[in-house]
């Protein structure tokens, strides 16, 4: 009986056999081999064939397809390897940064404020409180370790310890109300300014942004440690060069807001009229 007539078997010419060898070879991915061939039964499509094609077309569904598809905890799992964890070396620098503050007001005015000893000491914390403040930015932007925690906790870091070393300054009587009030309402205005446009586009940090706050830095950590003499009278004038960089700074991010803005603006003008075409 296996030299039967295709024709009593029910199906065309070529349906002995072919289409399962072609379906074979499909889903396998191989080069066309014999039963991949072009020729009758290969083009023929009979009752017999119809199981063969389906599974050739599952398989070739899979291929155009790329491959098994990804499970879906796999794109889950992924997500959560891209995000960042709270606790890196970044987030923790900067917690470091806030837990110093309470600290440091603490040593600043002990003993009334005029203790040598523990103005050297809320020195050493202030200076750590700002080194810090200098690698936990830069770990994060180089090792992708920017989280929401960060973003948020960062700035307040930052205000939080320079604005308690100026008002413990400017309490004690060791440096004038207006420096105090010039440099905070400089840092407040300008992250308020970031808010305000942030729907426009993002301020970059300018060199002159970082000059400034080295220069602050410097110069509040003079007035923290109880110098006299001639460094007593270097602190003044490195003051002086941190409060002019503090307000140009602050007038060119006003500058650089109102020019955003602007630009901001005229692109949702110009999409909303090509919209309109």
């Amino acid at each position: 009986m296996s030299g039967a007539p295709a024709s009593a078997a029910g199906g065309s010419p070529g349906a002995t056999g072919a289409p399962g060898a072609s379906g074979g070879q499909r889903a396998s991915g191989g080069p066309g081999g014999p039963g991949a061939s072009s020729g009758p039964g290969a083009a023929s499509v009979g009752p017999g064939a119809s199981g063969a094609h389906g599974v050739a077309g599952a398989a070739g569904a899979a291929e155009a397809e790329g491959g098994p598809k990804t499970p879906r905890g796999g794109k889950l799992g992924a997500a959560a390897v891209n995000q960042a964890s709270l606790w890196n070396i970044a987030n923790i620098l900067t917690m470091i940064r806030l837990v110093l503050v309470p600290g440091f007001v603490v040593l600043m005015l002990a003993d009334g404020g005029y203790d040598p000893a523990m103005r050297a000491w809320a020195w050493a914390a202030f200076a750590v409180a700002m080194i810090t403040d200098i690698f936990d930015g830069h770990l994060a932007r180089t090792y992708n370790l920017v989280t929401d925690f960060g973003k948020i906790a960062d700035p307040i870091a930052d205000k939080a310890i320079m604005g308690a070393a100026l008002i413990c300054l400017s309490g004690l009587g060791d440096l004038p109300w207006w420096v105090t009030i010039v440099i905070l309402g400089r840092e407040l205005g300008v992250t308020l300014l970031r808010f305000v446009v942030i729907r426009y586009g993002v301020i970059p940090a300018s060199r002159g942004g970082k000059l400034k706050t080295l220069a602050q830095g410097t110069a509040v950590g003079m007035y923290i440690l109880p110098l006299t003499g001639l460094l007593a009278s270097l602190r003044f004038w490195v003051m002086g060069v941190a409060i002019v960089l503090t307000v140009v700074t602050g007038l060119d991010y006003v500058r650089q807001a109102i020019v955003l803005r602007r630009r901001g603006i005229a692109e949702r003008r110009a999409a909303a009229a090509e919209a309109e075409r």
